[in-house]
């Protein structure tokens, strides 16, 4: 099982079509099970689909109106001329910069089960851009969440907040979970949001027997921008010890050109999880 979690930034960067086809033929390459993406944007003003008739869309909620250029839809389509066929679901979180629906994107080679979504955020005005949607997607018998969370010491609604909402959430489910996304609470802050959530849940980044470096943030960006460290912000965390063969970043210049103001994270799994008893 190979998985993939990255922040797109999508329409937002320069050169971002080259960027998305970059971003397509590396999935090629890996034929990742699972990719989660955040910050996937689509234009309000530009024409809505009509998808009710492809199977390969998974509607999250029936009212979603999918644009021409959903970055989601973008990708697989892209891989589906390619002949990689994604199911893949979309959730809208909030207005981005004034012009997009800005949301979180699932795309998975295998069917799509169920979906489930909620807020993690105090918020849910649409027109507030800390509103937090997460959605999940169970994928062979494991759920999948897709997260991007707020920071630890937001003045109006903290992650520590956020986190109790999902944490209450989640031990509603049984069996395998996956989180994946940008928490926005970096690794090395103690006793912060990493400690928090490493409290009960483990770090594929841990447990894997393969690892790099890790950082996936190494610059000033929106939402950090008095930031000078290199942080590791973008995660795939498990409720359960499993054996995890690599977790690499991607997308950062040597692994892959960068093509968002975060890397991605890209872990590999022993073909189906193995459990640690």
């Amino acid at each position: 099982m190979k998985l993939l979690t990255l922040n797109t930034h999508s329409w937002l960067e320069e050169d971002s079509h080259d960027k998305l086809d970059i971003l397509v033929d590396t999935i090629l390459l890996h034929h990742y099970d699972i990719l989660a993406f955040q910050e996937v944007n689509q234009s309000i003003e530009e024409s809505v689909l009509d998808l009710s008739d492809v199977f390969t869309y998974q509607a999250a909620d029936p009212s979603i109106q999918i644009k021409q250029n959903n970055f989601a839809f973008q990708v697989q389509q892209k891989l589906e001329k390619l002949g990689l066929q994604y199911s893949w679901t979309w959730l809208p979180s909030h207005i981005g910069y004034d012009t997009y629906d800005e949301g979180l994107a699932f795309l998975s080679l295998h069917p799509i089960q169920q979906i489930k979504t909620f807020y993690a955020s105090k918020s849910t005005d649409y027109s507030n851009h800390k509103t937090r949607s997460i959605i999940g997607i169970q994928v062979k018998e494991e759920w999948y969440f897709n997260l991007h969370l707020g920071w630890w010491n937001d003045e109006e609604d903290t992650f520590k907040e956020q986190w109790g909402i999902c944490s209450t959430f989640f031990k509603t489910l049984t069996g395998p979970i996956f989180l994946m996304g940008d928490f926005n609470n970096p690794a090395q802050s103690k006793n912060e949001g990493y400690d928090l959530v490493t409290k009960e849940w483990f770090d594929t980044y841990r447990l894997a027997v393969k690892r790099d470096i890790g950082h996936t943030v190494e610059s000033t960006i929106d939402g950090w921008t008095e930031n000078k460290d290199r942080l590791r912000l973008d995660f795939i965390f498990t409720n359960q010890s499993i054996l995890v063969n690599q977790s690499r970043v991607v997308f950062n210049g040597l692994n892959y050109p960068v093509i968002s103001d975060h890397y991605g994270v890209h872990v590999e799994l022993t073909t189906e999880p193995q459990f640690i008893h």
